[in-house]
């Protein structure tokens, strides 16, 4: 894709994901296979809220529109008519059959695939979901595109064909990197703060543009869906219960020594 400043004509796109709220008691499926979505509460993804700032801010600095993509089940279209509500001019849903069960890599290459048929010009997306926490999507859509990729991004700004961000590096301190455009962002906190969708636009957001694409549509046949998963999860479960706390008893001198004791024998890490 060739590289151009941003302009009035700008296409801003934001990947965002549905995940389940962080208040909702999460339950394995009785096969292991996911979670028991019948009570589950979903809403995007919070870093991907970040996202969708970045882009309506970019917008409205440089003008042009702000295309959110979302892959998932049909629910999905919910997250992103949050985000048209927010502000988002229109959306890209991708929840044909297709490309359910699709690992990271195949999730990249199908958001890789809409940035190209749409010619966006930039992209920013969370940090990670926090649902898998898996932070690979951004990377490895980046180097599909061959486009930069700056992750945590806490600021940005863009002149022309750069862009200027920070991101934390640990102990305090910011780095601070300059990245040719067209490129991808992560965002984390800091960024910004997500502005509340308002009445006016909850009810814009319902006759907006949504789009779809089949794997077909991006020319992805047989390289999205499980079937060309290359990772496989193999089952959902709940964390061991961890056994409660053992009191010692006796002198220091008696307590250290049946301390020493338990770890080795017991929890075998001496």
């Amino acid at each position: 894709m060739s590289r151009r400043p941003l302009e009035a004509t700008v296409k801003i796109g934001v990947f965002l994901k549905q995940v389940p709220d962080t208040e909702t008691k999460i339950r394995p499926a009785g096969d292991g296979s996911g979670i028991e979505s019948g009570d589950v509460k979903w809403i995007v993804s919070p870093y991907d809220e970040f996202a969708v700032e970045a882009g309506l801010q970019l917008k409205e600095k440089s003008g042009g529109e702000v295309v959110v993509v979302s892959l998932g089940p049909a629910r999905t279209l919910d997250a992103a008519r949050t985000a048209l509500a927010m502000g988002a001019d229109r959306a890209v849903i991708l929840d044909d059959e297709g490309f359910q069960g699709s690992d990271p890599l195949g999730t990249s290459r199908a958001l890789a695939a809409v940035a190209r048929k749409e010619g966006f010009d930039i992209i920013f997306c969370g940090r990670q979901a926090i649902d898998e926490d898996n932070n690979q999507v951004p990377q490895i859509v980046a180097g599909l595109l061959d486009w930069p990729h700056a992750s945590w991004v806490n600021s940005f700004e863009s002149e022309g064909e750069m862009a200027t961000v920070k991101r934390p590096i640990g102990g305090g301190k910011l780095e601070v990197v300059k990245v040719r455009l067209p490129a991808v962002f992560s965002c984390t906190k800091g960024l910004n703060e997500p502005r509340y969708a308002s009445l006016p636009g909850i009810m814009k957001a319902k006759s907006k543009p949504v789009a779809r694409y089949t794997p077909a549509d991006l020319e992805l046949d047989g390289q999205v869906g499980a079937s060309a998963a290359v990772v496989q999860l193999t089952s959902y479960q709940m964390p061991q219960a961890r056994p409660s706390g053992r009191m010692l008893e006796g002198e220091v001198g008696d307590q250290v020594k049946e301390l020493v004791r338990l770890l080795r024998q017991e929890a075998k890490v001496l």
